[in-house]
């Protein structure tokens, strides 16, 4: 795979590849979300159906993916900036990326899902993403940790 790189104002670069489990962990960590088992962290790392890292002097500061079935069903996840990097414009980069991927590879009607931290739905709605109806709610369930 050709590895594509944009090259950002101030020494940022947005770049096609997985990050680390150590990138991974670290950004998670910084804005707050838990850490998983590194074979599970690895797992969906390696198929999720694109990933794209923000870099900056060869830090990743930033990351977003699109998981899915790759035919019917896409769902954007971990589109994390590291707060030290937040309100720059970061995260409309990396979303950039990933709508663009979608406009590439999604059929007409789709579906396009993703879930939104708190005070951020703003943000996916100039994507043309909705939050779902009071009659219409979406559901989730998070494995346990001990079974």
């Amino acid at each position: 795979m050709t590895q594509r790189i944009t090259q950002l104002p101030d020494d940022f670069r947005l770049i096609e590849r997985l990050p680390t489990i150590t990138e991974y962990r670290a950004l998670r960590t910084a804005v707050g979300w838990s850490n998983l088992p590194d074979e599970a962290t690895r797992r969906g790392l390696d198929n999720a159906s694109f990933t794209v890292c923000l870099e900056r002097h060869g830090d990743t500061i930033g990351c977003g993916r699109v998981v899915g079935d790759g035919g019917i069903y896409f769902y954007i996840q971990d589109i994390i900036v590291h707060p030290d990097f937040q309100g720059r414009g970061l995260g409309r980069r990396i979303m950039d990326a990933v709508m663009q991927y979608l406009s590439d590879h999604a059929a007409p009607n789709a579906f396009m899902g993703l879930m939104a931290a708190t005070g951020v739905c703003e943000f996916y709605e100039r994507y043309g993403f909705a939050v779902r109806p009071d009659d219409r709610p979406g559901m989730f369930r998070v494995w346990p940790a001990e079974r």
